[in-house]
């Protein structure tokens, strides 16, 4: 696995809803080749991908409650219960912004808890996607509170389709409310090198993206480059920044 994606356990999306059995071959092998962490699929897709990379490094990892979040508790329960029976080691759970928004903070509470403790039951991890973008600031406040509360492992910037700018933006703001107490994960369109390395700068320690593959290959490329000689020396100057 390279360095960054170690450090910021890069992981693969194909939660898209035209998402095939043919795709995901496609992402298992490429999650495989490039040695990514986790592979994030539509509920659906669990159980062939958890077939698909057994006893393999690369964990499965689903949604719940996706993409709206407006289920009720039992639903998400019941989402998290087949997630985990056929294979899922991870789960992000939608939060119920509209719960948040009416300062129903019980009914968002015991949405998250639904989920998070039966991932614990199954010694799988957790965490809540608290859409950071369309939510205001003092609602996500909110949100990343009741997420400390239901014992989640990290929140997660949005459903994924955030562009790269915004999500490191979000990243930062996340990171600022949480740290130190959960970890961050930056869901969006990374589709530059120079983006994920910005995004875990602001904080973010896990990357979700649907160019994860990509992003590997190029950090692979860079390492493997040559490396610049000091002016009027042999000394190799950036060996010590890599």
């Amino acid at each position: 696995m390279t360095a960054l994606a170690r450090a910021a356990r890069l992981e693969h999306r194909l939660t898209q809803p035209t998402a095939s059995l043919a795709d995901l071959h496609a992402a298992a092998g490429l999650a495989l080749e490039h040695q990514l962490a986790t592979l994030l699929v539509s509920p659906w897709l669990v159980k062939p991908a958890a077939r698909l990379l057994s006893r393999t490094p690369v964990r499965v990892a689903t949604v719940i409650g996706f993409p709206h979040g407006g289920s009720v508790a039992a639903v998400k329960a019941f989402e998290a219960s087949t997630a985990l029976e056929h294979g899922a080691t991870q789960l992000d759970v939608m939060l119920n912004a509209g719960a948040l928004a009416s300062g129903d903070d019980e009914v968002v509470l015991n949405d998250m808890l639904a989920v998070v403790e039966m991932a614990h039951s199954a010694m799988a991890t957790c965490g809540v996607i608290v859409r950071a973008g369309p939510v205001s600031e003092e609602l996500v406040r909110r949100a990343c509170r009741l997420s400390a509360r239901s014992a989640a492992a990290y929140v997660v910037t949005s459903d994924g389709r955030e562009q790269a700018d915004a999500t490191v933006e979000q990243a930062r703001f996340l990171h600022g409310v949480v740290g130190g107490h959960l970890q961050v994960k930056a869901a969006g369109e990374f589709t530059q090198l120079s983006q994920l390395v910005e995004a875990v700068a602001a904080g973010a320690d896990r990357i979700s993206t649907t160019f994860s593959p990509q992003l590997a290959a190029e950090f692979l490329a860079w390492q493997q480059q040559p490396a610049p000689k000091a002016a009027g020396s042999p000394a190799d100057v950036g060996a010590a920044a890599r």
